[in-house]
């Protein structure tokens, strides 16, 4: 018998975010170079930290890469992603988030556009972001 891939891969955890503004679009990111699928389009977010809850790290992490502020109230619980990547399981779930503080701007070098949720299908993005997609044409 050969031995396949583990079955207890490590889970990581990793939030993100459907900005939406008042025209309906949703704001994507790409991943700038030098960066683990770089080129590709996501949704803001990042991973938790140890003992944070999935909407503080979304907070902390909407500050840090866009230079805006939310709360907690603000930031509905839509969907999640769960995807096996080569060495770790992905779950990601999704928020919406519709009201914030400040002007969006890229902080961290990433290019960043606001589409329609049916345009995101045409962008690329990593293997765990897509599912995420049909749940915003059907919400927005």
């Amino acid at each position: 018998m050969t031995a396949g891939p583990s079955l207890f891969a490590p889970v990581i955890i990793v939030a993100a975010c459907a900005l939406v503004d008042s025209d309906g679009r949703v704001l994507v990111a790409r991943r700038p170079a030098g960066k683990p699928m770089a080129g590709l389009w996501e949704f803001p977010g990042g991973k938790l930290q140890e003992a944070e809850t999935p909407e503080r790290c979304l907070i902390r992490e909407l500050g840090e890469e866009l230079g805006i502020a939310t709360d907690e109230s603000c930031l509905a619980p839509l969907t999640f992603a769960s995807h096996r990547y080569d060495g770790f399981h992905l779950l990601m779930p999704l928020y919406v988030c519709r009201k914030w503080r400040n002007e969006v701007r890229s902080r961290e070098n990433q290019a960043l556009r606001w589409l329609h949720p049916v345009h995101l299908f045409a962008l690329p993005m990593p293997e765990a972001d897509r599912p995420l997609i049909p749940f915003l044409v059907e919400w927005l």
